[in-house]
C-alpha cells in the first residue's frame, strides 16, 4: 500500500525533475544546443541526487556539493585539456577528484565530484568541438540548476522527512 507521503514525495521529484530539465536544457542550448538535452539529464540526475541527500538534512550542506561538483568539473576538464578522452583518464581523473575532495574535507560529498568527472569527460568526447572548459562550465552550471531546483522545492514544499 502507498502511502500519501509516498505520492507526495513522487509528485515532489517529479516536478523537481521537470523544472531541471526545461531549465537545464535551456541554458545548455542556448550555449550549446548539441549538448541541450544532456544538459537536461545532467540537471535532472543533480536535482533528483541533491533533493534526496536534503531529505533530513540541513541545506548549508548544499554548499559543499556545489565545491565538490566544481572540483570534479575543473579536474575533468583539465585531464581532457592536457590529454584527451580515454577510459584510463577517466578514472584517474576521479581518483584525482576524489582526492581532492578528501584534500578540502569534502569525503561525503566526493561521490558528486566523481559524478562530474565522467559527465564532462563522456559529454565533451561525444562532442569533440565543444572545449572542455566550455563543457566543464556547462555542465557545472546544469548541476547548479539542479541543485537549485532541489533547494528551492525543499524551502517551499517540505515533503515527507523534507530538512
Amino acid at each position: 500500500m502507498i502511502t500519501p507521503g509516498g505520492y507526495q514525495t513522487a509528485l515532489q521529484i517529479a516536478l523537481v525533475s521537470l523544472a531541471s530539465y526545461v531549465c537545464g536544457q535551456a541554458v545548455t542550448g542556448y550555449f550549446h544546443s548539441a549538448s541541450a538535452k544532456t544538459g537536461g539529464m545532467w540537471a535532472v540526475m543533480s536535482a533528483v541526487v541533491v533533493l534526496q541527500q536534503l531529505r533530513g538534512e540541513s541545506v548549508p550542506r548544499v554548499w559543499r556539493l556545489i565545491v565538490a561538483t566544481l572540483i570534479g568539473s575543473l579536474v575533468g576538464a583539465a585531464y581532457l585539456s592536457t590529454l584527451g578522452f580515454s577510459a584510463l583518464g577517466l578514472a584517474v581523473s576521479v581518483f584525482l577528484a576524489v582526492i581532492a575532495c578528501h584534500a578540502f574535507r569534502l569525503p561525503p560529498e566526493a561521490n558528486h565530484a566523481a559524478l562530474s568527472v565522467g559527465v564532462v569527460m563522456v559529454v565533451t568526447s561525444l562532442h569533440p568541438g565543444l572545449h572542455p572548459l566550455h563543457s566543464a562550465a556547462l555542465r557545472f552550471a546544469e548541476a547548479c540548476i539542479g541543485t537549485a531546483v532541489s533547494v528551492l522545492a525543499v524551502r517551499v514544499w517540505r515533503g515527507p522527512g523534507a530538512g
